[in-house]
């Protein structure tokens, strides 16, 4: 809770211009993340619900073969899911976890160099993007991408190594 009202307080006194918002379906959501990634030049650590969008999963290879760390979790459905991305990015060494202690981990995030954080309700799918009434946030702030990243560590710290299908 203290984390969402710090985000909250953060995306209120940012500036617009450290802000931007899209939203679903066919409203650029995909390409605002894929853009961003292409700009990652230190790290990218993303927590993910659903994960089958190539066009975001070839982004965070490419990343990764830039020389960018990039680091996945990924909810537990997604060992069994017959559409995950997940079976691509580790056999692209991309390093990759499952989060198998919640529920759902419904968490769709994105923290890029520690000062981009992308966040809302858009699941990287090709169907959060085409047919999903979604939104999605990329906020150009430091200090969020701080707490973010201490929840990530958080669930790295219960998740396990993905090996496959």
């Amino acid at each position: 809770m203290k984390a969402i009202l710090i985000a909250l307080f953060l995306a209120l006194t940012a500036s617009a211009d450290d802000i931007q918002v899209f939203f679903s379906p066919n409203g650029g959501c995909t390409e605002a993340v894929v853009s961003n990634l292409n700009k990652a030049t230190n790290s990218v650590l993303v927590q993910a619900y659903a994960f089958t969008s190539a066009p975001i999963a070839k982004a965070l290879v490419n990343a990764e073969k830039r020389g960018v760390k990039v680091r996945v979790i990924l909810d537990k459905s997604q060992r069994t899911e017959r559409y995950s991305e997940a079976d691509f990015l580790l056999h692209e060494g991309v390093p990759t976890w499952i989060d198998p202690k919640h529920a759902i981990a419904h968490n769709k995030i994105m923290i890029i160099d520690s000062k981009t954080v992308l966040t809302g309700s858009f699941n990287f799918t090709k169907a959060a993007e085409e047919n999903n009434a979604e939104n999605l946030l990329v906020i150009q702030n430091p200090a969020l991408a701080i707490q973010y990243t201490t929840n990530w560590q958080a669930h790295l710290s219960h998740s396990e190594p993905y090996t496959g299908k």
